[in-house]
């Protein structure tokens, strides 16, 4: 066993914990989730973690079969770090944990910011596969520098970074985010007070607030 802590029982829980529980492991589970990432990359996404953190961190969930090491492809050559089956096992865990926290948010505080990886696995996580049934809608979301897209297709989603040319619906907000999928803010009242601004069919907000939940 890899991990220094150990509960002394005998539980699916328990292992569970003593594998993933140590800090920063969910988080970085979180991020690889999103796709493979350089070392330097997951610094980037984890302000806040030691070097040798991350490094110990990646060193036992190699050993514990959760993380593993790919050749990145020419040009730019190297060594990332991906998810292995049994790692990639833990989204739902991830999701879970995920929309528990997202209802207990609050405002930003001061010290804390968001990323790209952190906003696409809360689209992941918030999806509401039934109200998207029939449903079909592609849209960029930009949250200041960072942009990152969705698409909706009869109750699935496909989450990623980046833009999405010819998107149905462009979609520019920040803070007003949470309130809009916890329904502390109507769309007509984000998009009225300018915490939210659209291009696209003037009920796409509506449309993509349905699909989303808190």
């Amino acid at each position: 066993m890899v991990s220094k802590r150990a509960y002394g029982q005998y539980c699916g829980f328990a292992r569970a914990l003593e594998l993933v529980g140590e800090r920063w492991a969910l988080m970085i589970v979180r991020d690889l989730l999103v796709g493979p990432k350089r070392f330097s990359d997951l610094q980037r996404g984890l302000p806040g973690i030691p070097t040798n953190v991350l490094t110990a961190r990646l060193k036992e969930m190699e050993q514990t079969g959760i993380v593993e090491r790919v050749a990145q492809p020419r040009p730019a050559g190297g060594v990332a770090y991906q998810l292995t089956p049994g790692g990639t096992d833990l989204e739902a865990a991830v999701h879970a944990l995920g929309r528990w926290g997202a209802k207990r948010l609050g405002d930003p505080r001061a010290d804390e910011r968001v990323t790209v990886d952190s906003l696409v696995i809360a689209l992941r996580s918030t999806f509401q596969p039934k109200a998207a049934k029939g449903k079909h809608l592609s849209i960029e979301m930009r949250f200041g520098p960072i942009v990152l897209h969705a698409i909706v297709k009869n109750g699935t989603i496909e989450a990623a970074p980046g833009p999405l040319p010819d998107a149905d619906v462009v979609l520019q907000t920040g803070p007003a985010f949470r309130p809009l999928l916890a329904r502390e803010m109507t769309p007509r009242e984000a998009l009225k007070n300018g915490t939210a601004i659209l291009r696209g069919p003037k009920n796409a907000l509506d449309q993509f607030v349905e699909l989303f939940r808190i």
